[in-house]
């Protein structure tokens, strides 16, 4: 097992990343641009720092001469995207991402499409802040409740998600269907210690959330 932490540039809570933190070990991080401050104010060295570094504070880059990958600020893929790959390239088993989260809608909206990239090689993503939980699955799940959130929302990804069948929550599906536009799948509760969710085609967006 081979585990990755990506910090990004968008909004962190610092006393949140902080107690998060706690006790949590990792064998990869990964620091990407403006996300590398965040490190370095709770004195935290990542492994790699990654980036076009459009938007880090000049001082703290300075600080870091090992291990930085300079990215072209003209490319195909984000920042964050290139960290993804980065840590799928070095053979990670389980990736989550701090910072992915911001005032950028169209930078957050993509940080949740990447995760389809982690889910594709069979490698468990998911994205996380003082708020939200966020991650993808494809395939029937297990998934223990989080008394961190109150409310969970199952969205599809793809155009049409078949098959879903729900259990352990408030409001349950029985081989429902999906598709994008539809908002019925928000806000909703798991109610038992361990729900299911299980889907006979498509990729679905499961978001833990606390208000």
């Amino acid at each position: 097992m081979k585990k990755a932490l990506i910090v990004t540039g968008g909004n962190i809570n610092i006393k949140w990343f902080q107690n998060w933190l706690k006790n949590k070990k990792f064998n990869l991080i990964i620091a990407v641009d403006k996300g590398l401050e965040a490190l370095d104010l709770l004195g935290i060295k990542p492994d790699y720092i990654i980036g076009d570094f459009d938007s880090i504070n000049e001082s703290v880059l300075s600080k870091y001469q090992e291990n930085v990958i300079t990215l072209n600020k003209e490319k195909d893929f984000t920042d964050t995207h290139e960290a993804l790959k980065f840590a799928l390239k070095l053979a990670s088993t389980e990736i989550i991402i701090v910072g992915a989260i911001g005032s950028r809608l169209d930078h957050t909206l993509a940080n949740v499409y990447i995760l389809r990239e982690a889910l594709e090689n069979n490698v468990k993503c998911t994205i996380l802040n003082e708020h939200n939980k966020v991650f993808l699955i494809n395939k029937d799940a297990e998934i223990k409740k989080d008394t961190n959130y109150k409310y969970v929302s199952i969205l599809p990804l793809t155009e049409n998600v078949e098959g879903i069948t729900l259990t352990g929550f408030k409001y349950t599906l029985d081989n429902s269907e999906l598709k994008i536009g539809q908002s019925i799948g928000v806000s909703n509760e798991q109610i038992e210690k361990t729900a299911r969710i299980e889907i006979r085609k498509g990729i679905l967006i499961i978001i833990y959330s606390k208000d």
